[in-house]
């Protein structure tokens, strides 16, 4: 047999039941004197809440080993493929954003947030956005366009936006280029792939220009000589195309000439150095006149 106790407590849920028909909201139930049921809810909530966070957790951290490993295994998949690096660099970082982008979105839809609310939510922000990273939409555009057109290559020098060095990568929205003098230069994509971009890497042989100024009285074709007999002083220069002296110009203190040689890419910088030093040299050797400024000062105190 049921106690007194027991059919009374039976009673108390069926009038709770007929009084609301529903499941009673919090309000209803503090009126109702429910405090049990909100204590129950309550412990409910926090036990269903945290077991959604710490089932997050470990989503979280297991896609992002998982996430990790799959870019090892791009990274090592492009080295073997040998392609270029500015192309697997930008591909790197798009393949991370995506796969990050999907783990939080899961995580998300795991802790109970509504994807389709938080992607209203955006769109609602969208006008806001957009106006807050135009520039960066511009740059991953013109990361795009570079990729596509292709004006450049990893390892290429290039000459852009007033700097100059080697192409390290194509991120996502900024080109990397090593200077020189070893600093690492970050150029946006947008006006990089919009801008003139001179790439000096793109043709096997360059030209190198040495100009020289000479004093009047000079003789033509001795000057001419002597500078052609360094071309045969340095094998790194070519014979084909073959060297040319010129003289380009009569300034009002000098004779100016200019020596155009044809050396290999790599030999670009050594061969233009050598050159100023030989002439130089070889104008003195032989006796030719160097004009340069001069500075006379009179005292006229002195008598």
């Amino acid at each position: 047999m049921l106690s007194f106790f027991q059919i009374s407590e039976s009673t108390d849920t069926v009038r709770s039941i007929t009084r609301f028909g529903r499941e009673s909201s919090v309000y209803e139930l503090v009126m109702g004197g429910g405090y049990q049921e909100i204590l129950d809810r309550l412990l409910e909530g926090i036990i269903t809440f945290g077991g959604k966070i710490l089932i997050s957790l470990v989503i979280f951290f297991l896609g992002r080993w998982i996430i990790n490993r799959i870019l090892k295994i791009e990274q090592r998949f492009f080295k073997k493929s040998e392609l270029d690096c500015a192309l697997s660099g930008f591909l790197h970082s798009l393949t991370s954003i995506v796969l990050y982008s999907t783990l939080i979105f899961l995580i998300i839809s795991i802790v109970g947030v509504k994807t389709v609310s938080l992607a209203a939510l955006i769109a609602a922000a969208g006008f806001g956005i957009g106006f807050a990273v135009k520039d960066n939409l511009a740059n991953f555009a013109g990361g795009v366009i570079l990729l596509i057109n292709k004006p450049f290559k990893g390892g290429d020098h290039i000459k852009a936006q007033d700097v100059e060095g080697i192409v390290q990568t194509i991120g996502i929205l900024y080109t990397e280029l090593q200077t020189f003098d070893n600093k690492m230069i970050h150029i946006p994509n947008g006006p990089l792939s919009t801008g003139n971009i001179t790439n000096m890497s793109t043709q096997p042989i360059r030209r190198v220009d040495a100009a020289t100024k000479v004093e009047y009285g000079a003789s033509v074709d001795e000057v001419r000589e002597a500078l052609l007999s360094l071309t045969k002083k340095n094998s790194k220069i070519l014979t084909d195309p073959e060297a040319v002296v010129r003289m380009i110009a009569m300034n009002e203190t000098s004779l100016d000439f200019q020596l155009r040689v044809w050396v290999k890419y790599e030999d670009y910088w050594e061969v233009n150095w050598w050159l100023n030093e030989a002439i130089y040299t070889e104008l003195r050797r032989r006796n030719i006149g160097i004009p340069f400024t001069k500075l006379v000062v009179h005292n006229p105190i002195e008598k």
